[in-house]
């Protein structure tokens, strides 16, 4: 399975045509696989969840990790650009780049 589309400023992966922010490039590698691995955890546990208190201590585990990748919560970037997640590409300034690819 190859990587999703990468916009040109590296903020954003794109699936199935919605812009999905990336996770923070400055993580370093080890970090960056432990908070992957938790994050695989937490939504394997959301899937095995029985009750709802599982399911929502899972689904916050799933946010800490997001989190902690920059994937959610604040954004990683400091320019002062907009948060364009979770919209769909050519509803954004990447349509452009989108459209040539």
């Amino acid at each position: 399975m190859s990587d999703p589309p990468r916009t040109p400023d590296g903020r954003y992966i794109v699936v199935d045509g919605v812009v999905w922010r990336a996770t923070r490039p400055d993580l370093p590698a080890d970090e960056r696989e432990h908070l992957v691995k938790a994050l695989m955890a937490a939504r394997r546990a959301v899937g095995q969840a029985t009750d709802a208190d599982a399911t929502r201590t899972a689904r916050a585990a799933v946010n800490a990790a997001k989190i902690a990748l920059g994937e959610r919560g604040p954004v990683w970037w400091d320019d002062g650009a907009p948060d364009y997640n979770r919209r769909k590409v050519e509803n954004t300034p990447y349509a452009a780049w989108w459209a040539g690819r």
